[in-house]
């Protein structure tokens, strides 16, 4: 690397700082560079004192800049053809991703200096395109250029080589030199499509005749390929082998992880198989790091729920409940939560199944059947750890239960996930899974609930006056003039749907003094709702009804997640 001449400090001196490299190390690298006049990087390199990845991590530091592996990286082919393979080889750079919608072209490097390089880049993108720079070792880049370009990485293109070769069994697990076997390059391409289009899953589902690819983007199963089932055991081998998977096993159920460097940034994918008549079918959910932790402030809760939150997470001890069906983003809203309040006075314990982000300062721990440890016992080990605030995954049974409340009542702050329709149907839940009313009341501090809806594409979106029905779903919120809804288009942009992206919608249940009150004489369901309406609480119905009328969703999305029937 030839970054050392524009560092504020020499490079030996950090090295040294950071107790990489000895004063005697740097003596002998100096002396060879006034012999050989290179790069000091390149020489400690070469001179085997530092290996590259220690190297660029160093660098990386001490310039303030993201550095990136590139051995677990998947190059986008849209990026690869903005930059030909000589200006690529030339300037020690590796085009990993271009987004379209954004104009944006990220690129590893091996000095983040280089203005030459970097005009030279400039002159062969589309005007007005950004340029992200990522840092990697001159050699692992130079092995990535040879590795990537001269190779086709579309999917169509990879198809074709397919069906006019023949595979190679024995190079799809192997590590020299897989690039060149097309399945390999085909599984890269699929993963690196689904992260572009921000997909939460990725489904390879075999029928009698052939093997049909959907991804789940913003919600909804989506097909995207149908493929001719001979290639399907060659690329279930080659998922198996990038996730720590057992090759031969094909008659039982099997998990495993994939993490991968897609778009320039870290996505680990969590790959589940499970044996049909067909073959196996594997589905891959997509961990997206940089989604997963979104600030408080960034997840679209109107003001008043943002400030009902926020004097809930302030309670010093008991429990809250974020409950919805599968997929609705409550993890994500737990991790929002366990970021705001992370801090080095707190200590934060989880326990989960498994860890899907992690985060620092955060002691995280997966739920294990080999380990024998389940949400109790782990709730039991935790509370020996002296925590201040404890994330149980879900509460499934009454002894999780009652470990979460316990833990709530010995002066902990408890987050956790139930499965329940609404807010106030968690607490019939809980007496159903054999939680106390006593126990309850006085210890939950609050209930969440909460659906994910599709958000109208920005670009395309059509305005239209409401309708009478419409107006009479709307009731008091559309009092004065005819108000103006937003229904679906379709561009390209969202690749003709008409929505892009998804928000979350929200009814939030502070648990006050009448509520407990409530709870401990075990009243219904129907009473707790008439006092928590009397205190101001908003329905699931209100809050989507309030992104109607602002234009975020349509009212046919939100009739899709919410039952509307009792506003008709």
């Amino acid at each position: 690397m030839s970054t050392s001449t524009l560092l504020h400090r020499p490079l030996g001196q950090i090295l040294i700082a950071e107790g990489i490299l000895s004063e005697d190390q740097l003596r002998i690298a100096l002396l060879e560079q006034m012999k050989l006049n290179q790069p000091l990087g390149k020489l400690l390199i070469s001179l085997g004192f530092v290996s590259e990845a220690t190297l660029r991590q160093a660098l990386s530091e001490s310039l303030g800049k993201q550095s990136i592996d590139l051995k677990h990286a998947v190059i986008d082919p849209q990026a690869l053809k903005l930059v030909p393979r000589e200006v690529a080889k030339r300037y020690h750079l590796l085009p990993l991703d271009y987004n379209l919608a954004n104009q944006r072209l990220t690129l590893a490097i091996s000095d983040i200096n280089d203005i030459v390089g970097l005009d030279r880049i400039r002159t062969l993108l589309p005007e007005g395109t950004e340029i992200e720079t990522l840092l990697a070792g001159e050699s692992e880049i130079d092995r990535a250029i040879d590795q990537y370009y001269g190779h086709e990485l579309s999917i169509d293109g990879i198809l074709h080589e397919i069906e006019t070769g023949e595979i190679d069994w024995k190079s799809l697990s192997a590590t020299d030199d897989e690039y060149s076997q097309p399945v390999v390059r085909l599984i890269d391409s699929i993963l690196t499509d689904a992260v572009k289009r921000e997909a939460s899953d990725i489904h390879f589902e075999p029928e009698a005749n052939f093997l049909r690819i959907r991804y789940r983007i913003d919600g909804m199963l989506r097909q995207i390929r149908a493929l001719h089932k001979s290639y399907w055991p060659a690329m279930t081998v080659r998922i198996k082998v990038l996730a720590g998977m057992n090759i031969a096993e094909m008659r039982a159920p099997q998990d495993g992880r994939i993490g991968l460097s897609v778009s320039g940034r870290a996505v680990d994918f969590r790959v589940a198989s499970q044996p049909t008549i067909h073959g196996e079918n594997i589905v891959l959910r997509i961990l997206d790091r940089q989604k997963g932790i979104v600030p408080l402030d960034g997840l679209g809760l109107s003001e008043e729920h943002l400030y009902q939150l926020k004097l809930m997470i302030a309670r010093p001890e008991g429990i809250i409940l974020v409950t919805g069906p599968t997929g609705s983003g409550k993890t994500t809203t737990l991790y929002s939560v366990l970021n705001h309040i992370n801090a080095e006075g707190i200590h934060i314990m989880t326990l989960e199944d498994p860890v899907e982000y992690p985060m620092a300062m955060v002691r995280q721990t997966s739920v294990s059947e080999t380990a024998k440890l389940d949400f109790a016992n782990g709730i039991r080990s935790m509370m020996r750890q002296d925590p201040d605030v404890i994330l149980v995954g879900e509460v499934r049974d009454a002894e999780t239960a009652e470990m979460a409340f316990r833990a709530a009542m010995t002066g902990h702050q408890v987050y956790t996930t139930l499965h329940t329709n609404s807010a106030i149907g968690a607490v019939p839940r809980l007496l159903d899974i054999g939680v106390l009313p006593d126990v309850m009341a006085g210890n939950i501090i609050g209930i969440v609930a909460q659906r994910l809806i599709r958000r109208l594409c920005e670009h395309c979106k059509s305005p239209y006056h409401a309708e009478p029905h419409e107006i009479h779903l709307l009731g008091s919120l559309a009092e004065g003039p005819r108000p103006v809804l937003f229904r679906p288009t379709g561009c390209e942009i969202c690749d003709f749907r008409g929505y892009r992206g998804r928000i979350a919608i929200m009814e939030l249940l502070r648990v006050d003094a009448g509520i407990d009150e409530l709870i401990a004489r075990r009243a219904t369901t129907h009473e707790i709702r008439s006092r928590a309406l009397m205190q101001g609480f908003q329905t699931l119905a209100d809050d989507g009804l309030r992104r109607v009328l602002n234009g975020t969703t349509s009212l046919e999305e939100l009739a899709r997640v919410v039952d509307l029937t009792d506003r008709m």
